[in-house]
């Protein structure tokens, strides 16, 4: 093997195995000194003539065995696409690009929508064969269609739970197994009427949503009712305001100081995959609440820190964006500003007089805006109605 080529081809196999592979990935196959798989990817490809490694289970106890293998010519059996929910990420962060080539084949996404006729881009595509299927609450919205790959055969049933809870038990479940290959078998079941009890795995569930169930809107200033909370929350409107004066951006990390039910940081991610969260909350109460309102609003992704700004705040990774929900004073923000590169957006709302001074002040000697927001709703006043108000917010937001 030349020294500059690399040692590692990653090869997506199908459920037809080498019938379905590439003349290079053959030809990978052909010249291998070490072929590395779980075991239903080996028993796909027939002896290749080589020494076989079975990739062994957690997935991560596999990448040790890998590595060593460098200097070798190592084929690595993946499913399908191995960068598209795939085994390729996994494994090529630890390399040099120069080590590793893959050949992808169809992935699973794309043998159900052919098989279902579906236009993939216009899909939402899940992996949750290792994560909850509460990804799929953004997604449970009458007429929408969903791609869901699990981990197992009983992952189809759960699902089926899963819908009928949230109110969508109309939902049609249509359940692939190994698409591709001689074990091929496509079932059709509303998800109400679930009782498939010989599922084999590979599987993916085509999902075609319907059901009454509380629908997750997409723009920010979700209704109150989603997110448990003791009364420490930002309020729709509010947090609907907060959101807009945060303004994320695609790849940003937002801290959320005193994050409460964890609202703001929530609706943060909700408002792209890429995004991240750290929220941070001095009450553990409070914490264990933000995480399950992350959680059972499908981005668990979250991270909520116990412990009080600006001490919790040391050696955690530095943010495009600061919320300042709840504790505010004037160390913390002092703290806080001489922790902060140039170019952090920072928000913070405040409803008491001395929080509101402590703005008024870092307005007066940092710039950005100042907001002062009354609101009111109409609530019944004996007989008739009247507006009842609520505490005045004041919101200041600047870049450091």
């Amino acid at each position: 093997m030349a020294e500059d080529a690399p040692w590692l081809t990653i090869v997506g196999l199908g459920e037809d195995g080498l019938n379905g592979l590439s003349d290079a990935s053959r030809d990978a196959l052909e010249r291998a000194d070490v072929v590395m798989g779980a075991a239903r990817h080996l028993a796909l490809v027939p002896d290749p003539g080589c020494e076989i490694v079975e990739w062994p289970v957690p997935f991560a106890d596999g990448v040790a065995l890998l590595l060593a293998q460098r200097g070798r010519r190592v084929v690595m059996l993946v499913s399908g696409d191995p960068f598209w929910f795939g085994a390729g990420t996994s494994v090529t962060r630890q390399l040099a690009r120069s080590e590793w080539v893959a050949l992808p084949a169809p992935s699973s996404f794309s043998w159900a929508a052919a098989q279902l006729g579906w236009p993939l881009e216009k899909l939402a595509c899940l992996g949750l064969h290792a994560a909850p299927l509460t990804r799929l609450r953004p997604h449970l919205v009458g007429g929408a269609r969903v791609l869901v790959l699990l981990r197992d055969g009983a992952a189809v049933g759960e699902l089926a739970r899963y819908l009928c809870a949230m109110g969508f038990g109309e939902s049609h479940l249509h359940v692939m197994e190994a698409l591709g290959g001689a074990r091929a078998r496509v079932r059709h079941v509303m998800a109400a009427q679930f009782d498939l009890d010989d599922v084999a795995h590979p599987v993916i569930a085509g999902v075609e949503v319907a059901g009454q169930g509380a629908v997750v809107p997409v723009v920010a200033g979700r209704p109150d009712a989603l997110f448990a909370h003791d009364g420490q929350i930002t309020k729709r409107a509010m947090r609907a305001l907060t959101l807009s004066a945060l303004a994320p951006r695609a790849g940003e990390l937002l801290w959320d100081i005193g994050a409460g039910a964890g609202s703001v940081g929530i609706e943060w991610l909700l408002a792209h995959p890429s995004l991240r969260a750290i929220g941070f909350e001095g009450d553990a109460r409070r914490a264990a609440r933000a995480r399950a309102n992350a959680h059972a609003l499908g981005v668990d992704r979250l991270v909520v820190v116990e412990g009080r700004a600006p001490q919790v705040l040391e050696g955690q990774p530095l943010p495009a964006a600061v919320f300042i929900g709840g504790g505010i004073c004037a160390t913390m923000l002092e703290q806080l500003w001489d922790m902060l590169p140039q170019g952090v957006r920072v928000v913070a709302n405040a409803v008491t007089l001395e929080s509101e001074a402590l703005l008024a002040q870092w307005h007066a000697r940092a710039g950005g805006g100042l907001l002062r927001l009354d609101m009111a709703e109409a609530a019944a006043l004996g007989t008739r109605r009247g507006w009842r108000a609520g505490y005045p917010v004041v919101q200041w937001s600047v870049t450091r």
